[in-house]
């Protein structure tokens, strides 16, 4: 893989016309800021302009030498530390930009100091020198890009100031600061800060102290340490583990007392004034000690560059202040002279990247899209992976078939390495890096050849440049990097070099520039609306070019070919055009091309091929797995493939890997042409039994999708009119293979049979009707019983009859289905004196009965559906009967039979009235006939036989004394003796 690419990051450079020389300078919103290193102490400010112009804006006195200097975006403000007198003063800068419209007023205060309402006034137009004292002195200072707090690192603690908004008046509001937290660490003398987000990076020379400051409700408010240290070799593996780095295997808490056992004890102390939004916090670290053993140890041998960079949430609005950012990612970049380290300390603590330099470095510094290192002759540029883990922090799902991203784990590569002469200093800014070049006039003169000049300079600039003092070897440049547009075009044009000759760069470069228009997409706060569409434009570019490599090469990531293309959203007909050519036979094509034309095919696109592209594909599959040749001639993309063509292919492949799949694929194909001797022929080729079992290698035969709406093929069509048998027991089958869901076959019914969306086809009720017979799940069986339930009320009650032939009558179903059971003898009994009308729908009736024979069937869910049966009718009064006895109401059941139909009541009871309801013989039914016997008198023959009947069975059942007990005192004794002298015969009185 190559190492070194050699292009061209680095455009234009300009002079920064200082008036003396840097000794320390950092970047604002917009301004580029030095500090002199003569001894007239002070800041010049400069404002950037677009392809690196640089403007004096004006300059501001300071106390002593500047030894540190920052300036936060949040507040735009300037904090620096300063010596005078052997002594070390922490300053803040506020209100600078007055300066540069010519107002000379300074305005000096100590931090927290009140102003007074006149005092105050002239805020507005005067800079504000806000100090702030230390018991120890200042070391290291970092301002928070997120909060615009500040931290400051001394001797043996670190100190942090919250940025306040004082609110004047209503036409004044200053910043100011407050002292809140103070972390004590023993045995630390920091050389460099970072602060970000309540995250804290501390080095001394060797050591890396990362600390994570989580806040705590005032209640709970305790300390907390959550310590990494070296223990030496071990054989577990770390996450973030590499050969440079000897850390931890486990974490171990201290909490409380065991904190003193910690090596490295950290103390927090809360210095801000007790309120009711005071902020308590606990702390964790992680401690990083690399490894010298690869480079020896000297004095130089010491950590420099540290650096906290944020990544922020994606997809805000163009113009969105900082202070609404959401933090998103977070990471950690320090070097050693030769070997730089990136780590994510997010919500992972993970080793990105290692960085091996050519020669000792000078310093770094870490921007979202690379790492730009100055050694002591040349400015290197490296890709970092920043947007790569930013990514998978954003969406952890991104690494599947419809998205991708280039890895963590890509290998870094130099993308130039610089010629200049004497670094000594570097910054970043926007699309610009700050150069300082320090140089003896011996290395001038000597070392530095016009001829190893690369970069283009415009004549102001040389001609500024020779105003100043040459002889001291110093300048300032602004080095202008190129826009990402043209930098991604550059490594687009040079990974065609690599295409056939090093297919693993070629891949490399191209994910170097997806990663690239990435991190742009990703840091959008410097984005114009019109640059971001560029950039989303050559971010699909990108995927395509990604897709057509893992297609075109033998790669073991063959499979990203797939989520490269949908990314691209390039058709697949553009995808085909992209990488198939027209008349070679013999092109042999590889696995990722294959497996995204696979995915395409079987998910249910909107894209139609046209003929020549289906009978491409057909060519592609029989070359290189014909085995999916059916499935692919079933895909809706092919809707257009020639039947003729297609049907010669699967001819082809039968001879060597016949299938029922394969035969129900050419019987579809046959239909296509017309020729039904043909499908016959294919069909009569297995049992019905195995062709529906065949849908479910390949249910497209039956049901493809298009827009998210269920379409039956012409395949479905047809046997619905030859085969409905065929048809529902395929779909059932589907079914239960988990091919179809419920609602989705409630749609292809009613889409095949033309009914509208509240008409049940007669071939829906069949599926639901076979679905019983082999269903098993409690849900899914009650929501089918009810489905038929209410549509043979809705057909009985409105008197329809079903369109087509029913597949089962109620015969087969009891046969078949234990959710159908015997109709009670009482219930035919009914249906046999009832109306002629009654009749007309035998199947419906008596199916319904059937199901409400069986156990099966919730009764108490279909009463609502059963509402539209009248209990007047035969039909309705036996529905009613039944449902009343499933609930156990077997009085109300005797009332309404003998209101409604007497001749039924000994019946119902022989059937029903037995075990624990037995007694309802003597003690509803024997006194119901005879009151009822009594109204009307010899007038009901009905009555007087039901009453006999009653009489012979209470008579067998109970014991002569409780039979007459239960006899009634005014009946004729000649109508009751024969029961009483059977009773008296079979159990004599006691």
């Amino acid at each position: 893989m190559v190492q070194l690419y050699n292009l061209h990051p680095f455009g234009s450079q300009q002079v920064v016309p200082c008036k003396q020389e840097p000794a320390h300078f950092c970047c604002g919103q917009d301004e580029l800021f030095v500090a002199c290193a003569a001894a007239s102490c002070g800041v010049e400010v400069f404002a950037l302009r677009d392809q690196g112009r640089c403007e004096p804006l004006g300059s501001f006195a300071t106390l002593g030498p500047v030894l540190r200097m920052a300036h936060s975006r949040t507040g735009d403000y300037v904090v620096t530390i300063e010596e005078k007198n052997r002594a070390t003063f922490l300053r803040a800068y506020t209100n600078w930009r007055c300066m540069s419209a010519g107002s000379s007023r300074v305005c000096v205060r100590m931090v927290g100091h009140k102003m007074e309402e006149s005092y105050s006034e002239t805020l507005k137009e005067q800079m504000s020198i806000v100090e702030m004292p230390l018991s120890d002195p200042p070391l290291c200072i970092s301002c928070c890009p997120v909060s615009g707090n500040l931290l400051v690192g001394c001797k043996n603690k670190l100190v942090m100031f919250c940025l306040k908004y004082l609110v004047i008046n209503q036409n004044l509001t200053v910043l100011d600061f407050e002292r809140s937290l103070i972390l004590h660490i023993d045995n630390i003398i920091p050389a460099e800060v970072a602060f970000c987000a309540r995250h804290i990076a501390v080095t001394t020379e060797l050591d890396v102290l990362i600390l994570k400051l989580e806040l705590l409700q005032q209640e709970k408010f305790f300390h907390r340490y959550h310590c990494i240290k070296d223990e030496g070799p071990s054989t577990h593996t770390l996450q973030f583990e590499s050969d440079e780095f000897v850390i931890c295997q486990k974490p171990v808490e201290l909490l409380g007392e065991e904190s003193k056992l910690c090596e490295i004890p950290i103390t927090l102390e809360s210095t801000g004034l007790a309120t009711e939004g005071t902020e308590y916090f606990q702390v964790r670290y992680l401690r990083f000690t690399p490894d010298q053993s690869p480079f020896g140890f000297c004095e130089e041998t010491k950590l420099h560059s540290l650096q906290l960079l944020p990544v922020y949430q994606t997809g805000r609005s163009h113009g969105e202040t900082e202070n609404k950012r959401e933090l998103l990612s977070l990471f950690c970049f320090f070097s050693l002279p030769h070997v730089g380290y990136l780590y994510s300390v997010g919500k992972l603590v993970e080793l990105i990247s290692t960085y091996q330099y050519s020669e000792k470095s000078e310093q770094a510094v870490l921007t979202p899209q690379f790492l730009h290192v100055i050694t002591s002759e040349n400015l290197q540029c490296f890709t970092v992976r920043c947007s790569a883990a930013a990514a998978r922090d954003e969406d952890p799902y991104i690494d599947t078939t419809v998205k991708a991203c280039p890895p963590v784990s890509l290998d870094v590569c130099t993308l130039r390495m610089q010629l200049f002469i004497g670094p000594r200093a570097i910054c970043h800014f926007k699309n610009h890096v700050i150069l300082l070049i320090k140089a003896d006039t011996e290395d001038i003169t000597e070392r530095r050849k016009p001829t190893r000049r690369m970069l283009s300079r415009k004549a102001d600039s040389i001609k500024s440049r020779k105003t100043l003092d040459s002889e001291s070897g110093w300048n300032l440049y602004i080095v202008n990097t190129v826009s990402t547009i043209q930098l991604y075009r550059e490594m687009v044009d040079y990974s065609r070099t690599y295409e056939n000759v090093k297919t693993e760069s070629c891949i490399h470069l191209l994910s170097e520039a997806h990663l690239l228009i990435r991190a742009a997409i990703m840091d959008p706060s410097f984005l114009k609306p019109d640059e971001k569409e560029e950039l989303l434009t050559a971010f699909r570019e990108s995927c395509a070019f990604l897709g057509d490599c893992y297609s075109r090469f033998d790669t073991k990531d063959y499979h990203l070919a797939l989520p490269y293309y949908r990314m691209s959203g390039l058709s697949m007909t553009e995808v085909l055009e992209r990488l198939v050519s027209e008349g070679d036979e013999t092109h042999k094509y590889e696995r990722g091309f294959i497996f995204y034309l696979t995915h395409s095919l079987n998910e249910d696109l909107n894209e139609e091929l046209s003929q020549e592209s289906a009978t491409k594909v057909l060519q592609i599959f029989y070359l290189t797995e014909p085995v999916q040749l059916p499935h692919i001639l079933c895909s809706p993309c092919m809707r257009n493939v020639c039947p003729l063509t297609a049907m010669k292919y699967l001819q082809k492949i039968e001879k060597i890997m016949p299938s029922v799949v394969l035969t129900l694929t050419k019987a579809s194909m046959a239909l296509k042409m017309g020729d039904l001797m043909m499908y016959e022929h294919e069909m009569d080729s297995y049992k019905e039994t195995i062709l529906a079992c065949g849908f479910i290698g390949q249910p497209k035969l039956l049901r493809q999708h298009k827009e998210g709406i269920v379409i039956p093929t012409e395949f479905a069509i047809h046997l619905k009119e030859t085969q409905p048998g065929l048809l529902v027991a395929a779909t059932v089958a589907l079914y239960e293979n988990s091919k179809i869901e419920l609602e989705e076959a409630d749609t292809f019914f009613k889409t095949l049979c033309n009914n509208s969306e509240n008409t049940i086809p007669q071939l829906l009720v069949d599926f639901w009707e076979a679905l019983l017979v082999v269903c098993s799940q409690e849900e899914v069986l009650q929501e089918l019983l009810l489905r038929v339930t209410s549509q043979y009320v809705w057909r009985i009650s409105k008197r329809q009859f079903p369109e087509t032939k029913p597949l089962k009558t109620t015969e087969d179903l009891i046969n078949s289905c234990n959710h159908f059971g015997l109709i009670f003898p009482w219930v035919t009994f009914i249906m046999s004196v009832g109306s002629p009308s009654d009749k007309d729908y035998p199947e419906d009736i008596s199916k319904l009965q059937s199901i409400l024979c069986s156990q099966s069937i919730n009764v108490t869910s279909a009463l609502p559906f059963l509402e539209p049966l009248s209990e007047d009718g035969n039909v309705g009064l036996t529905i009613h009967v039944l449902c009343s006895t499933r609930l156990g109401k077997y009085e109300d059941s005797l009332d309404l039979l003998l209101k409604k139909c007497p001749d039924a009541v000994v019946l119902y009871a022989q059937h029903e009235l037995k075990d624990d309801n037995r007694a309802m013989w003597w003690n509803k039914l024997l006194p119901e006939l005879c009151k009822r016997t009594r109204l009307t008198g010899n007038y009901s023959p009905v009555h007087i036989s039901s009453l006999k009947e009653t009489l012979s069975v209470v008579a067998m059942e109970l014991e002569l004394r409780d039979f007459l007990n239960v006899l009634p005192e005014d009946g004729t004794a000649a109508f009751f003796l024969p029961h009483l002298l059977h009773c008296s015969q079979r159990k004599p009185l006691t």
